[in-house]
């Protein structure tokens, strides 16, 4: 059972963690972190990510500006961005290490124990990269929820609002620590190699056949 299941979990979590990776790039670079929409012009959009500002207007045009200076940013702006990074890097650096660590890959057959060790440190990366995309992405989340509910600010200021790429964050973090998990399930379990099994065989069919030469008168 184990021989059938092992390699469909190995896919299904190298698929899971591939795609938390990819969505932890496209949250950094999604300027839709935060979004206002002005009560005095319905037609335009504001949107702020890590590193623009954008107003979307209603007839489909996008003008975006770059943020001049890092230090100018808010704290969970800052840390957002770094952290954001070493999301990206270390799922990167897991799926590479990972990938080295799969039964179906041939390479390093016979070298088991390294490619099990290869395969848990792939996990151990995916659980960081992870748990590094759902810290931002849930930082600005709660800053954007005290501003909005802060009664010291006025009632005709506007408040942002949740962003779609927080939410693309949470899915990408999410996936990447399934996955992690998957993988971390395969390595826990044991499996029954083919070339073990002819070897017990051929042993057991040789015993028996000394067994017989030596019963016989």
């Amino acid at each position: 059972m184990a021989l059938v299941y092992r390699p469909m979990m190995q896919l299904s979590g190298i698929l899971f963690s591939l795609l938390g990776w990819v969505l932890s790039c496209l949250t950094t670079y999604l300027p839709q972190w935060k979004n206002l929409n002005l009560e005095l012009n319905e037609l335009e959009i504001w949107t702020m990510g890590l590193w623009q500002a954008c107003v979307v207007q209603e007839e489909g045009g996008m003008q975006c500006k770059d943020f001049d200076s890092f230090l100018a940013l808010p704290p969970e702006l800052r840390i957002s961005r770094i952290l954001m990074f070493f999301s990206n890097g270390s799922g990167l650096l897991g799926l590479l290490l990972s990938g080295f660590g799969l039964d179906c890959l041939k390479i390093g057959e016979r070298q088991q124990e390294k490619k099990k060790r290869l395969l848990l440190l792939g996990v151990m990366l995916f659980w960081v990269s992870g748990i590094t995309a759902i810290v931002p992405v849930s930082w600005v989340a709660h800053s954007t929820v005290q501003e909005f509910w802060d009664e010291n600010i006025p009632d005709i200021v506007p408040r942002w609002d949740f962003g779609e790429a927080l939410f693309v964050g949470w899915v990408a973090g999410f996936c990447l620590i399934l996955g992690g998990s998957l993988l971390n399930c395969t390595i826990c379990s044991t499996e029954v190699h083919p070339s073990s099994v002819h070897y017990a065989v051929a042993e057991q069919q040789d015993r028996c056949q000394h067994l017989e030469t030596e019963t016989r008168p």
